[in-house]
């Protein structure tokens, strides 16, 4: 016979007045067992935490690495860069960087095969580009101010305060016998 056919037939054995109250079910020697068990395993997580905490107070401080991942373990590359542009205050330099990359996307092609972003002036928040012809200097001119406005949308507010637009180089001054004194050449565009 099991514990439960001796707990039924004892119940049954009760007058007719206990039948009609049930009584609360008392733990088995196996319900016992199991809650001692559970305790007994957390007792134990418990001291092993505790004394892993004292080892590693013994090591330094816990100097190595686990299983589990935590500050000290390698990064992807990505993240590590990013980690490092937020750590070193390069957001600002780095978006700009990006934005000359990207220069085609922002001001249109036609623009782009004309006019090169040279330095961005982070203490001034000036940007310099060199136009190939005065006539896409003063086209650049005039497109400054909305060309501002979508550099600080992309970038942020404020990064961007000024477009410093530069015109045409030109060919280095020739000295020599085969020049004619006082001519410097046409002032605009070469090729």
């Amino acid at each position: 016979m099991t514990a439960e056919e001796n707990a039924g037939d004892a119940a049954g054995a009760g007058s007719a007045g206990d039948a009609a109250k049930p009584k609360p079910a008392e733990p088995s020697g196996v319900d016992l067992a199991r809650v001692a068990l559970r305790a007994a395993k957390e007792q134990a997580r418990a001291r092993g935490a505790e004394a892993q905490q004292k080892k590693q107070a013994r090591r330094g401080g816990g100097l190595r690495s686990g299983a589990r991942a935590d500050g000290r373990d390698p990064l992807p590359l990505g993240a590590a860069i990013n980690r490092l542009i937020t750590e070193r205050g390069w957001e600002t330099p780095a978006a700009v960087g990006g934005v000359m990359g990207r220069w085609p996307q922002i001001v249109g092609d036609d623009l782009a095969k004309h006019c090169v972003p040279q330095k961005y002036d982070e203490d001034d928040r000036v940007l310099t580009v060199q136009c190939d012809s005065t006539a896409w200097a003063t086209q650049l001119r005039l497109l400054a101010p909305q060309l501002v406005a979508r550099l600080n949308q992309d970038l942020g507010q404020g990064t961007v305060r000024l477009i410093k637009v530069l015109g045409p180089g030109g060919p280095p001054k020739r000295y020599g016998p085969l020049r004619a004194p006082g001519s410097t050449g046409p002032g605009d565009t070469y090729g």
